[in-house]
């Protein structure tokens, strides 16, 4: 990220209007953020290109690209980058329809000083909450392998292990229920992919998938944000705005870390989901909406009701079907296709050829834990193709960690059959170890002509124990 001083997060501020663009900038780098404004939205997607970001605040209508052309452009290059739409009080329907679109959130113009600074505050928390997962690739709609990827399809999961096959079998039969699914498993293996997954392949596929980070939305403000508010319900609500639950309706809603959710929450969680209605924050009419709910999280939620942290009949409501995503290190034989993968992606991203790694190399990378998942891989592999100069990755290309965990001796030969299994360390310094004293005694039986005695002495080696090694190596002697 740029901006050594940056305090709070980097945002870009778009809006044609320059009085705008310099009152949000002035809020926003009084807040401690480093605010950067362009009055040109085609300069402004040169900018997401080219720069980071960690939230986008853009006018809805402005010459040339509009605010739904930066957002379609980041939906589909910076997918978890958030986008803030700002709109005159008019035009709410069109923010309405943004927000089902996937824009992060709007603001009504004439708006107030702490309401932009908190839908700013909650865009950046997101990013970097969003940062922890895997951001969604290209691929089939369900399927294997990276390499049958078809031209213009959407987000995908790749995996040939038998977990993750399993998990592709529940998906398709629980995909049309409206029932609620609970998808568990570590940080960085896919939640999120799994869930866009179940709504895409489900007849409301048509319609709203509607997210929202439990962890990244402070706990004063998860009730407004899932069921919307009523003008003047709070300090700073100058007008009425939709919830989740809303902007979800005949849709699905994805309730991501959902175990950081406040214990007072849980229970109005619940009533919408045993109801299917709800009122907004501030407001008296009953709201009814048809929702599919999809939860996620990493942590427990078995342990954690019997800690006291989560309602046991909330949990028991979420955990219809339960799908639990397994570990990176615990399919490693999908390693080799998400390298291929990333790889494919990388060399288009930063405009690199790279055609392979060496083996060595592969294996390195199928013997690393991968503590951060998929996530981590993916960064790895970045920085790998960012930094190398050549068309193959090589071990040295290898972060530390990653080479050191290995236990590989670079040089060192590496079986990379299908059925061949990776060397422990012991093996390969015998390999190195034997290697050397192949050399070493057939240089001193040259030296000598053949002679086992003569070659011992040379060794600092008894006869006998010079013929052991002979017998042990393989190696045929001219003289005795």
């Amino acid at each position: 990220m740029k901006g050594e001083n940056r305090v709070t997060g980097r945002v870009l501020i778009v809006d044609d209007e320059k009085n705008i663009t310099f009152v949000i900038q002035a809020m926003l780098t009084k807040a401690g953020y480093e605010a950067v404004v362009l009055n040109d939205s085609a300069r402004a997607l040169e900018a997401i290109e080219d720069e980071e970001f960690e939230t986008i605040v853009t006018d809805l209508y402005m010459p040339g690209p509009g605010g739904m052309e930066i957002l379609e452009y980041c939906q589909k290059n910076r997918p978890q980058l958030p986008v803030v739409i700002i709109t005159a009080y008019g035009t709410v329907e069109s923010a309405v329809a943004a927000l089902k679109r996937g824009a992060f959130d709007f603001v009504t113009k004439p708006f107030e000083q702490t309401e932009i600074l908190t839908v700013v505050q909650k865009a950046v928390s997101t990013f970097r909450q969003r940062q922890k997962e895997p951001v969604s690739i290209q691929g089939p709609l369900i399927g294997p392998a990276a390499a049958d990827v078809p031209a213009g399809s959407i987000s995908s999961i790749i995996g040939a292990s038998p977990q993750m096959q399993e998990i592709f079998k529940v998906i398709s039969k629980i995909a049309a229920s409206p029932s609620t699914v609970l998808v568990w498993g570590e940080s960085g293996t896919g939640k999120e992919l799994v869930a866009f997954e179940i709504h895409r392949n489900s007849d409301r596929a048509g319609k709203p998938f509607i997210k929202i980070n439990c962890a990244a939305i402070p706990a004063t403000l998860i009730e407004s944000e899932l069921f919307g508010y009523e003008r003047g319900a709070f300090t700073g609500a100058v007008g009425s705005k939709p919830g989740r639950f809303e902007l979800a309706h005949e849709g699905t809603l994805f309730l991501d870390e959902v175990a950081e959710m406040p214990m007072e929450m849980q229970v109005k969680l619940l009533r919408v989901l045993q109801e299917q209605e709800f009122e907004r924050v501030g407001g008296v009419n009953t709201i009814k909406v048809d929702v599919r709910i999809i939860t996620a999280t990493n942590k427990d939620l078995d342990a954690e009701v019997k800690a006291g942290r989560f309602r046991e009949d909330l949990f028991y409501r979420l955990n219809v079907v339960p799908i639990h995503l397994p570990a990176l290190r615990e399919r490693k034989e999908d390693v080799d296709l998400l390298v291929r993968f990333f790889l494919q992606q990388f060399n288009t991203k930063l405009r690199k050829a790279i055609t392979g790694l060496t083996a060595e190399t592969l294996q390195a990378l199928r013997l690393y834990p991968w503590p951060g998942n998929i996530r981590q891989l993916e960064n790895v592999l970045e920085r790998m193709v960012l930094m190398s100069d050549g068309s193959v990755l090589g071990f040295d290309d290898l972060p530390e960690e990653v080479a050191a965990a290995s236990g590989i001796v670079p040089g060192t030969a590496i079986e990379t059959g299908a059925e061949s299994s990776p060397s422990t360390l012991k093996e390969i310094v015998k390999k190195q170890t034997q290697s050397i004293e192949r050399e070493l005694i057939e240089k001193a039986l040259e030296e000598t002509g053949g002679n086992v005695t003569r070659a011992a002495e040379k060794l600092g080696l008894s006869r006998k124990g010079l013929q052991l090694k002979l017998k042990e190596l393989g190696i045929r002697r001219a003289v005795e």
